[in-house]
């Protein structure tokens, strides 16, 4: 391990080693860099990265606030049923229609080709990969050297399909209602009920909500009275900040308001109706589906792909794709079947045979007892904390210092912090507070590392070292 040059000792000193912790911050300074002399280096510090978080919190739950509304009746004339209506239905056969329609007989197929000419031929799809497992090193390949790819070519196989050419029908048939007379029981005062209100009962709970994570910070005075021997001056202390808290109170639904209901049962009164024993109805006879077979071209295996550098020779089986690698699709292929579909189904065409009515009094339930629901709406509160998604970290970086930087670099370094609208102070080659300041702004408005003169800081300022 080679000795490392002293940093910049008084201000600059003191500005490396105050840099700003986050709570889980990583060390990754005890252990030197591998220095040479005059190489100059410095901790600096990754900023953490934080994301806020807004969240609704309930404090009051939802409800409803239930009122009962009563029963209301009025005396009507109302007409009753003494013979139920029937219908007549005609039957209408379905008819069809022919129409052309496309299958496809091979499907559209997309590959690697590569131009050889005016032609193009398949080339595998994980050509780099292949030239890789061929024993070619892709990383020290020269300028200028190529490689031939080779195929041999895919296997076909022929499938038959079945394909519909007249779709499924029906038939009907339709047989005629039947009737007979039975005494029934007419309603004269309809059933209702009575709501009776139940309150709604609340609970109040407490709840503590995190604010802001605990998290550790790294402080410059520690308050160490012994001078130890040798040392630089860089001595901090990590602290822990605790997490904090707040606590909210919220009214919570425990029983839902509801209502009992008290039922009130019908009257009625003996009629004889002509009851509908079995209604007009059809019978419908199905007449099955056509259908045609078709033969499909089916790929069973693909096309084998290898490599050989340009100038050895291939087996008499394999043909050569060339350089140039493309992705062209080849277009499904279709075959033309004429079908009969249905255009218009089989139908049935029913005539209304009227029901007969008598009149008589009736007390006719106009509104039943029902229940109002007001909603209570819940109440929310809106609570916001921060949360670390990558913790800090403190490493090594070679930084400029008094055994290599120069007047030139420290002047071109504070017209360039000008340039970018951070105030260097004089532009005079002199590292001042003002300049180291002025640094630092720019290090955590990029968001790079802080800590230094850093080269990363001279190159992205275009600054020559």
């Amino acid at each position: 391990m080679r000795k490392l040059t002293v940093p910049l000792l008084g201000l600059l000193s003191s500005w490396l080693i105050a840099l700003p912790a986050t709570a889980q911050q990583v060390d990754n300074t005890q252990i030197l860099p591998d220095a040479k002399p005059g190489e100059c280096y410095a901790k600096v510090l990754t900023p953490a990265q934080f994301t806020t978080r807004t969240e609704e919190v309930v404090v009051q739950e939802a409800a409803e606030r239930i009122e009962a509304v009563d029963a209301r009746y009025e005396t009507v004339d109302e007409t009753v049923l003494v013979k139920e209506a029937s219908q007549i239905i005609t039957a209408t056969a379905p008819v069809f229609e022919s129409e052309d329609d496309k299958f496809e007989v091979q499907a559209s197929e997309t590959s690697w080709t590569t131009s050889v000419g005016n032609r193009q031929i398949p080339a595998s799809p994980d050509a780099i990969e292949h030239i890789a497992r061929s024993g070619v090193d892709l990383d020290a390949v020269d300028p200028g050297s190529c490689f031939v790819e080779y195929f041999t070519e895919a296997q076909y196989k022929t499938e038959t399909h079945r394909i519909l050419v007249k779709e499924a029908s029906q038939s009907i048939n339709v047989l005629p209602a039947e009737y007979e007379s039975v005494d029934e029981q007419v309603v004269v005062k309809e059933a209702s009920s009575e709501v009776v209100d139940v309150p709604a009962v609340y609970r109040a709970e407490t709840e503590s909500v995190l604010v802001e994570p605990a998290r550790s910070v790294w402080q410059e005075d520690c308050g160490v009275v012994e001078q130890v021997e040798n040392a630089t001056g860089e001595v901090l202390c990590l602290v822990e900040i605790p997490a904090r808290y707040e606590t909210l109170t919220k009214t919570v639904l425990d029983t839902p308001a509801s209502t009992k209901t008290i039922n009130i049962p019908a009257v009625y009164k003996t009629i004889q109706v002509q009851k509908l024993v079995r209604p007009a109805s059809e019978q419908r006879v199905d007449t099955p589906a056509e259908y045609t077979t078709i033969d499909k071209r089916v790929k069973v295996s693909d096309a084998v792909f290898f490599w050989l550098a340009k100038g050895e020779t291939a087996d008499e089986s394999a043909v050569a794709t060339g350089r140039e690698i493309c992705l062209t699709e080849n277009p499904a292929q279709f075959t033309k079947v004429v079908r009969e579909v249905v255009a218009t189904p089989a139908s049935a065409q029913s005539s209304v045979v009227p029901a007969r009515y008598d009149t008589m009094a009736v007390e006719k339930l106009v509104s039943g007892a029902t229940e109002r629901r007001i909603v209570i709406p819940a109440r929310t509160r809106t609570v916001t904390s921060r949360i670390e998604t990558s913790p800090a970290k403190v490493e090594w970086r070679k930084v400029l210092c008094q055994a290599n930087m120069t007047r030139k670099i420290i002047t071109s370094l504070q017209r360039a912090l000008k340039r970018e609208g951070y105030d260097p102070g004089p532009i005079d080659g002199i590292v001042g507070r003002a300049t180291l300041q002025a640094i630092e702004s720019y290090q955590t408005q990029e968001g790079i590392d802080q800590g230094g003169i850093t080269y990363e800081v001279l190159k992205r300022l275009k600054v020559q070292s």
